[in-house]
């Protein structure tokens, strides 16, 4: 009979005194669900060393021997900061002009574990090295924050000052009403808070370019229409 209070593996003495005591391991196992394996692999392990091994081993360590140096690790990340925009393959061939070894996989490797696998998380970690040191960009650096100024842009995040700033505007399909006919949605929405101002509907797709008759007139003030531009019915208005 094996005694303990260890919450831990109670359920494994408790498996082991219960087969003991009804002298059937089928019926122990059915009870406590468990399989017969589980039984004999606690059992083999009870004999062996007493209570004290039906305790979970310790996992071994990682071990670290195909890890790369310290030094190929730090420069692999300096160059990420610095040379944002490359690629696993350009990090691996540039750094090897200077004398480091590391494969693309190896960069990889190095990126996944820092948090900058990718070219935006990269870009975060550069800003975070600015805001942190005061460090003076380089051309590299400087490109590749243009770069994702003009990605985001392209994606439809627009940096704008203060609401009324700039606005969106565009026309939305809605469906087909009887007697009516198909419906469109006309939308404004203030790119600084991106809250709709107002939605109008109407019964014809008139072009979103259309922004006088779209507009009400207590938006003209903030808004001039006329610096519309932009395509596939999509404008903004600047003040």
């Amino acid at each position: 009979m094996l005694n303990t209070t260890d919450k831990i593996i109670k359920h494994k003495t408790g498996l082991l005194n219960l087969a003991e005591e009804l002298g059937n391991v089928s019926k122990a196992c059915q009870v406590m669900g468990y399989s017969r394996d589980t039984f004999y692999r606690y059992k083999s392990a009870a004999d062996e060393g007493g209570v004290e091994a039906l305790f979970e081993r310790t996992r071994r360590k990682p071990n670290m021997a195909n890890r790369v140096d310290e030094v190929v690790e730090q420069a692999v990340i300096k160059s990420a900061t610095d040379f944002p925009a490359y690629g696993q393959a350009r990090t691996s061939n540039e750094l090897r002009k200077m004398g480091v070894f590391v494969s693309p996989s190896g960069v990889r490797s190095i990126w996944l574990r820092y948090d900058l696998a990718n070219f935006k998380l990269r870009l975060k970690a550069l800003e975070a090295k600015v805001a942190a040191d005061g460090i003076i960009l380089t051309k590299a650096q400087v490109q590749a924050l243009e770069k994702k100024k003009l990605d985001d842009e392209a994606c439809g995040e627009i940096e704008t000052a203060h609401p009324g700033y700039l606005g969106s505007q565009d026309t939305f399909y809605v469906g087909t009403l009887k007697g009516v006919g198909r419906v469109y949605q006309q939308t404004y929405i203030d790119t600084y808070c991106k809250l709709p101002k107002q939605l109008f509907h109407c019964s014809t797709p008139l072009g979103s370019a259309n922004s006088q008759s779209f507009l009400p007139a207590s938006f003209t003030p903030m808004m001039d229409p006329m610096q519309a531009s932009g395509a596939r019915r999509h404008q903004g208005f600047a003040n």
